[in-house]
Protein backbone atom coordinates (compact mmCIF):
# COMPACT_ATOMS: atom_id res chain seq x y z
CA UNK A 1 0.00 0.00 0.00
CA UNK A 2 1.48 3.40 -0.57
CA UNK A 3 3.37 4.83 2.65
CA UNK A 4 0.83 7.96 3.20
CA UNK A 5 -2.64 8.52 2.99
CA UNK A 6 -4.85 8.90 -0.07
CA UNK A 7 -6.76 11.27 -0.67
CA UNK A 8 -10.90 10.61 -1.88
CA UNK A 9 -12.41 12.11 -4.62
CA UNK A 10 -15.50 13.77 -4.65
CA UNK A 11 -17.87 11.28 -5.40
CA UNK A 12 -19.65 13.95 -8.40
CA UNK A 13 -16.42 14.57 -9.61
CA UNK A 14 -16.01 10.71 -10.39
CA UNK A 15 -19.71 10.56 -11.71
CA UNK A 16 -19.26 13.69 -13.75
CA UNK A 17 -16.53 12.34 -15.99
CA UNK A 18 -17.56 8.83 -16.03
CA UNK A 19 -20.90 9.63 -17.03
CA UNK A 20 -19.15 12.08 -19.99
CA UNK A 21 -16.66 9.11 -21.38
CA UNK A 22 -20.05 6.73 -21.28
CA UNK A 23 -21.84 8.86 -23.46
CA UNK A 24 -18.66 9.65 -25.66
CA UNK A 25 -18.71 5.55 -26.12
CA UNK A 26 -22.34 5.11 -26.33
CA UNK A 27 -22.83 7.77 -29.30
CA UNK A 28 -25.85 8.00 -30.81
CA UNK A 29 -27.40 4.42 -30.49
CA UNK A 30 -25.21 2.84 -27.27
CA UNK A 31 -23.53 -0.31 -28.18
CA UNK A 32 -25.14 -2.11 -30.98
CA UNK A 33 -22.86 -5.07 -31.19
CA UNK A 34 -24.01 -5.86 -27.44
CA UNK A 35 -27.80 -5.55 -28.59
CA UNK A 36 -27.07 -7.07 -32.18
CA UNK A 37 -25.61 -10.11 -30.51
CA UNK A 38 -27.28 -10.69 -26.93
CA UNK A 39 -30.54 -11.11 -25.41
CA UNK A 40 -32.04 -8.48 -23.22
CA UNK A 41 -32.16 -10.79 -20.38
CA UNK A 42 -29.25 -12.36 -20.38
CA UNK A 43 -26.55 -12.53 -17.70
CA UNK A 44 -22.75 -12.67 -17.16
CA UNK A 45 -19.95 -12.40 -14.55
CA UNK A 46 -16.47 -11.09 -15.18
CA UNK A 47 -13.68 -10.58 -13.05
CA UNK A 48 -11.31 -7.56 -13.91
CA UNK A 49 -7.35 -8.79 -13.55
CA UNK A 50 -4.17 -7.42 -13.80
CA UNK A 51 -2.32 -8.67 -16.46
CA UNK A 52 1.08 -6.93 -15.14
CA UNK A 53 2.41 -6.15 -11.99
CA UNK A 54 2.16 -2.91 -11.05
CA UNK A 55 0.14 -0.27 -8.56
CA UNK A 56 -3.38 0.11 -8.80
CA UNK A 57 -5.36 3.37 -9.46
CA UNK A 58 -9.18 4.51 -10.44
CA UNK A 59 -11.11 1.38 -9.06
CA UNK A 60 -13.53 4.06 -7.92
CA UNK A 61 -13.74 5.13 -11.89
CA UNK A 62 -14.01 1.77 -12.69
CA UNK A 63 -16.66 1.14 -10.57
CA UNK A 64 -18.84 4.18 -11.38
CA UNK A 65 -18.56 3.08 -15.38
CA UNK A 66 -20.72 -0.23 -14.26
CA UNK A 67 -23.43 1.63 -11.88
CA UNK A 68 -23.98 4.30 -14.05
CA UNK A 69 -24.32 1.78 -17.18
CA UNK A 70 -26.85 0.01 -15.16
CA UNK A 71 -28.24 -0.23 -11.21
CA UNK A 72 -28.24 -3.65 -11.92
CA UNK A 73 -24.72 -4.23 -12.40
CA UNK A 74 -23.02 -5.76 -8.92
CA UNK A 75 -19.17 -4.92 -8.84
CA UNK A 76 -17.28 -6.45 -6.03
CA UNK A 77 -13.73 -4.67 -4.94
CA UNK A 78 -11.30 -6.92 -3.81
CA UNK A 79 -8.24 -4.58 -4.05
CA UNK A 80 -8.10 -0.62 -3.04
CA UNK A 81 -6.53 1.95 -4.74
CA UNK A 82 -2.90 2.25 -3.54
CA UNK A 83 -2.00 -1.72 -3.89
CA UNK A 84 0.85 -3.13 -5.36
CA UNK A 85 -0.39 -5.94 -7.82
CA UNK A 86 1.09 -9.08 -9.30
CA UNK A 87 0.13 -10.37 -12.55
CA UNK A 88 -2.90 -11.92 -12.38
CA UNK A 89 -4.42 -10.41 -9.54
CA UNK A 90 -8.09 -10.38 -9.89
CA UNK A 91 -9.18 -6.56 -8.10
CA UNK A 92 -12.78 -6.57 -9.22
CA UNK A 93 -15.60 -9.06 -9.63
CA UNK A 94 -18.79 -8.02 -11.78
CA UNK A 95 -22.26 -9.84 -11.93
CA UNK A 96 -25.18 -8.17 -14.04
CA UNK A 97 -26.93 -7.79 -17.44
CA UNK A 98 -24.62 -8.73 -20.14
CA UNK A 99 -25.28 -5.95 -22.31
CA UNK A 100 -24.39 -3.50 -19.49
CA UNK A 101 -21.50 -5.43 -18.58
CA UNK A 102 -20.12 -4.72 -21.74
CA UNK A 103 -21.16 -1.57 -22.46
CA UNK A 104 -19.29 -0.41 -19.77
CA UNK A 105 -16.37 -2.08 -20.04
CA UNK A 106 -13.98 0.08 -22.17
CA UNK A 107 -14.45 2.57 -20.06
CA UNK A 108 -13.82 1.38 -16.80
CA UNK A 109 -10.99 -0.29 -18.13
CA UNK A 110 -9.59 3.14 -19.95
CA UNK A 111 -9.57 4.76 -16.87
CA UNK A 112 -7.86 1.94 -14.62
CA UNK A 113 -5.13 1.44 -16.95
CA UNK A 114 -4.35 4.50 -17.68
CA UNK A 115 -4.17 5.84 -13.89
CA UNK A 116 -2.83 2.04 -13.35
CA UNK A 117 0.03 3.76 -15.30
CA UNK A 118 0.80 6.35 -13.58
CA UNK A 119 0.48 5.28 -10.65
CA UNK A 120 2.70 2.30 -11.30
CA UNK A 121 5.47 4.42 -13.08
CA UNK A 122 5.12 7.00 -9.84
CA UNK A 123 5.92 3.92 -7.93
CA UNK A 124 8.82 3.14 -9.82
CA UNK A 125 10.32 6.43 -9.19
CA UNK A 126 9.81 6.12 -5.79
CA UNK A 127 11.35 3.15 -4.67
CA UNK A 128 14.48 4.54 -6.32
CA UNK A 129 14.66 7.18 -4.44
CA UNK A 130 13.66 5.96 -0.84
CA UNK A 131 17.03 5.92 0.43
CA UNK A 132 16.75 9.62 0.36
CA UNK A 133 15.15 12.85 1.73
CA UNK A 134 13.40 13.47 -1.62
CA UNK A 135 10.17 12.91 -2.96
CA UNK A 136 8.96 12.64 -6.19
CA UNK A 137 6.12 14.99 -7.28
CA UNK A 138 4.28 15.49 -10.63
CA UNK A 139 3.76 18.59 -12.69
CA UNK A 140 0.91 20.34 -14.78
CA UNK A 141 1.55 18.52 -17.92
CA UNK A 142 -1.35 16.22 -17.43
CA UNK A 143 -4.28 15.28 -20.09
CA UNK A 144 -6.92 18.25 -20.04
CA UNK A 145 -10.18 17.19 -18.26
CA UNK A 146 -8.31 14.49 -16.28
CA UNK A 147 -5.78 16.54 -14.25
CA UNK A 148 -7.63 15.82 -10.66
CA UNK A 149 -7.37 11.90 -11.11
CA UNK A 150 -4.14 11.67 -12.51
CA UNK A 151 -2.82 13.25 -9.37
CA UNK A 152 -4.74 11.62 -7.36
CA UNK A 153 -3.12 8.42 -9.23
CA UNK A 154 0.67 9.73 -8.54
CA UNK A 155 -0.25 9.63 -5.12
CA UNK A 156 -1.62 6.04 -5.10
CA UNK A 157 2.09 5.37 -6.88
CA UNK A 158 3.56 7.08 -3.45
CA UNK A 159 4.12 10.38 -4.82
CA UNK A 160 2.79 13.98 -3.89
CA UNK A 161 1.52 16.90 -5.63
CA UNK A 162 2.96 20.48 -6.78
CA UNK A 163 0.39 22.64 -7.75
CA UNK A 164 -2.91 22.23 -9.22
CA UNK A 165 -2.92 25.05 -11.59
CA UNK A 166 -2.37 28.64 -11.88
CA UNK A 167 -4.25 29.73 -9.17
CA UNK A 168 -3.14 27.58 -5.82
CA UNK A 169 0.77 28.71 -5.71
CA UNK A 170 2.93 31.31 -7.37
CA UNK A 171 5.70 29.44 -9.41
CA UNK A 172 8.39 32.13 -11.05
CA UNK A 173 9.37 30.67 -14.28
CA UNK A 174 12.39 32.02 -16.71
CA UNK A 175 9.90 34.16 -18.90
CA UNK A 176 8.51 35.73 -15.45
CA UNK A 177 12.15 36.39 -14.43
CA UNK A 178 12.78 37.73 -17.89
CA UNK A 179 9.47 40.26 -18.33
CA UNK A 180 9.71 40.92 -14.01
CA UNK A 181 13.57 42.17 -14.69
CA UNK A 182 15.42 39.46 -12.85
CA UNK A 183 15.21 37.09 -10.10
CA UNK A 184 14.93 39.61 -7.24
CA UNK A 185 12.07 41.71 -8.79
CA UNK A 186 10.39 38.96 -9.87
CA UNK A 187 10.31 37.59 -5.53
CA UNK A 188 9.70 40.96 -4.55
CA UNK A 189 6.67 41.64 -6.49
CA UNK A 190 5.96 37.82 -5.69
CA UNK A 191 5.50 38.67 -2.29
CA UNK A 192 4.24 41.73 -2.46
CA UNK A 193 0.94 40.27 -3.77
CA UNK A 194 0.36 37.10 -2.33
CA UNK A 195 -1.53 36.24 0.18
CA UNK A 196 -0.46 34.85 3.57
CA UNK A 197 -1.17 30.69 2.59
CA UNK A 198 0.16 31.36 -0.63
CA UNK A 199 3.64 29.71 -1.19
CA UNK A 200 6.25 31.46 -4.09
CA UNK A 201 8.22 29.32 -5.64
CA UNK A 202 11.37 30.41 -8.46
CA UNK A 203 13.18 28.54 -11.13
CA UNK A 204 16.77 28.99 -11.93
CA UNK A 205 18.56 27.39 -14.31
CA UNK A 206 22.41 28.64 -12.95
CA UNK A 207 24.47 29.65 -9.87
CA UNK A 208 24.29 32.82 -10.61
CA UNK A 209 20.73 33.66 -10.60
CA UNK A 210 20.88 30.62 -7.68
CA UNK A 211 22.85 33.29 -5.49
CA UNK A 212 20.51 36.12 -6.51
CA UNK A 213 17.26 34.17 -5.31
CA UNK A 214 18.63 32.60 -1.74
CA UNK A 215 18.89 36.30 -0.12
CA UNK A 216 15.39 37.19 -1.51
CA UNK A 217 13.97 34.52 0.55
CA UNK A 218 11.06 32.21 -1.52
CA UNK A 219 9.64 29.03 -0.26
CA UNK A 220 11.09 27.03 -3.10
CA UNK A 221 13.79 27.24 -5.67
CA UNK A 222 13.45 25.23 -8.28
CA UNK A 223 16.73 23.98 -9.76
CA UNK A 224 16.13 23.58 -13.32
CA UNK A 225 18.25 21.11 -15.94
CA UNK A 226 21.26 20.75 -13.88
CA UNK A 227 23.16 17.43 -13.70
CA UNK A 228 23.62 16.13 -10.32
CA UNK A 229 27.55 17.37 -9.65
CA UNK A 230 25.57 20.96 -10.26
CA UNK A 231 22.66 19.92 -8.09
CA UNK A 232 25.11 19.05 -4.99
CA UNK A 233 26.57 22.53 -5.81
CA UNK A 234 23.49 24.05 -5.63
CA UNK A 235 22.58 22.09 -2.30
CA UNK A 236 25.52 22.98 -0.67
CA UNK A 237 25.33 26.28 -1.19
CA UNK A 238 21.88 26.85 0.09
CA UNK A 239 22.18 24.56 3.05
CA UNK A 240 24.90 26.97 3.72
CA UNK A 241 23.03 30.37 3.65
CA UNK A 242 19.58 29.53 4.98
CA UNK A 243 19.87 25.42 6.41
CA UNK A 244 16.20 23.97 5.74
CA UNK A 245 14.43 26.81 5.06
CA UNK A 246 14.51 27.23 1.72
CA UNK A 247 12.95 23.92 0.05
CA UNK A 248 14.87 22.54 -3.15
CA UNK A 249 13.51 20.94 -6.14
CA UNK A 250 15.16 19.30 -9.19
CA UNK A 251 13.55 19.59 -12.21
CA UNK A 252 14.06 18.64 -16.17
CA UNK A 253 14.38 15.75 -18.25
CA UNK A 254 15.10 13.43 -14.80
CA UNK A 255 14.13 9.56 -15.93
CA UNK A 256 14.70 5.86 -13.90
CA UNK A 257 18.50 6.23 -14.91
CA UNK A 258 18.74 9.51 -13.41
CA UNK A 259 16.86 9.93 -10.42
CA UNK A 260 18.69 8.26 -8.00
CA UNK A 261 21.65 10.28 -8.35
CA UNK A 262 19.56 13.32 -8.35
CA UNK A 263 17.61 12.90 -5.09
CA UNK A 264 20.99 11.59 -3.73
CA UNK A 265 22.57 15.39 -4.32
CA UNK A 266 20.30 16.16 -1.10
CA UNK A 267 17.39 17.77 -2.97
CA UNK A 268 13.97 17.87 -0.98
CA UNK A 269 12.12 17.21 -4.34
CA UNK A 270 12.21 15.85 -7.69
CA UNK A 271 9.16 17.19 -10.24
CA UNK A 272 8.71 15.12 -13.14
CA UNK A 273 6.46 15.55 -16.13
CA UNK A 274 7.23 12.05 -17.99
CA UNK A 275 5.09 10.08 -15.05
CA UNK A 276 1.86 11.88 -15.82
CA UNK A 277 1.83 12.51 -19.41
CA UNK A 278 3.63 9.22 -20.80
CA UNK A 279 3.95 6.64 -18.31
CA UNK A 280 2.85 3.54 -20.45
CA UNK A 281 -0.99 1.93 -19.29
CA UNK A 282 -0.66 -0.76 -17.10
CA UNK A 283 -2.27 -3.93 -18.68
CA UNK A 284 -5.82 -4.68 -16.62
CA UNK A 285 -8.68 -7.03 -19.08
CA UNK A 286 -12.22 -7.92 -18.29
CA UNK A 287 -12.66 -11.49 -18.47
CA UNK A 288 -16.12 -13.06 -18.63
CA UNK A 289 -16.91 -16.15 -16.66
CA UNK A 290 -14.15 -16.65 -14.91
CA UNK A 291 -13.68 -16.90 -10.85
Amino acid sequence: MSARPLPELPQLMIDDAVHAALLEDWGRAGDVTSQATIGRDVRASAVIAARKPGALAGIRLAQAAFRLTSPELRVEVLVEDGARLAPGQVVARIEGPARALLSAERVALNYLGHLSGIATATARFAEAIAHTRAQIVCTRKTTPGLRAFEKYAVRCGGGMNHRFGLDDAILIKDNHIAVAGGVTAAIASAKAFAGHLVKIEVEVDTLEQLKEAIPAGPDVIMLDNMGPERLADAVALVRAAVGDRIRLEASGGIDLDTVRAVAETGVDLISSGWITHSAPVLDLGLDIGIG
